[in-house]
């Protein structure tokens, strides 16, 4: 490979950054590509950003040495520069030539299909993350900083359930009913419920029984 390049690296954390964690991988990657040819790479730039968004200031000032050099920007993967079509298509309206090493035959209209079905996997991820957080909403799952008040309400209220229980459970064991399962059984069969309001199990009576030899 001959000509003028300056490299673009992207990693997405500051911790990838510092450890050299896939950074690495990519100035190798870039490398290897121009090994062999009379290149000369004039700059190196890394950006520690998030892919979606546009303002990176590496980004720039790699882009501005490219005008300066008339060199070509070269990066190891096309989603380093962003997974966004429009930023995509601005930088190609820039007229500089950029290349991309795990795609270096790429011409414009298939590096705008590219990037356009990176966009869709990045809009997919979000839909997908959004759909699970309100599931977990749905289910009763807390999510936010009023978890902890929330969980302290409902710590409160089975302790209080417990102390309600006492004497029930004093009863069943007089009766010779000591065994998880069987204590459930028998709440469940005077129609007494959790403090969620649901049926008794193996897992809720040992936590009832657990809360109530605290109390002691």
């Amino acid at each position: 490979m001959d000509g003028k390049f300056v490299a673009y690296y992207r990693v997405s954390t500051a911790k990838q950054g510092q450890s050299g964690l896939g950074l690495e991988a990519q100035k190798a990657a870039v490398e290897s590509y121009l090994n062999g040819g009379k290149w000369n790479l004039v700059g190196e730039f890394v950006e520690v950003e998030s892919g979606k968004r546009k303002n990176r200031p590496q980004l720039n000032a790699a882009l501005a040495l490219c005008k300066k050099q008339k060199a070509t920007l070269i990066i190891a993967k096309l989603d380093r520069l962003a997974r966004n079509l429009h930023f995509i298509s601005g930088l190609m309206e820039s007229r500089i030539e950029f290349l991309a090493v795990d795609n270096p035959t790429a011409n414009r209209l298939t590096v705008q299909i590219l990037a356009a079905v990176a966009e869709e996997e990045a809009r997919a991820i979000s839909s997908r993350t959004k759909a699970a957080l309100a599931s977990a909403k749905a289910r009763g799952v807390v999510l936010g900083k009023h978890g902890a008040k929330l969980g302290k309400a409902n710590h409160e209220q089975a302790v209080k359930t417990a102390h309600n229980l006492e004497a029930t459970i004093e009863a069943l064991k007089s009766e010779g009913i000591t065994a998880v399962r069987e204590v459930a059984t028998a709440l469940n069969a005077r129609g007494i419920a959790t403090p969620q309001g649901k049926q008794w199990h193996s897992t809720s009576v040992h936590r009832l029984l657990k809360r109530l030899d605290n109390a002691t």
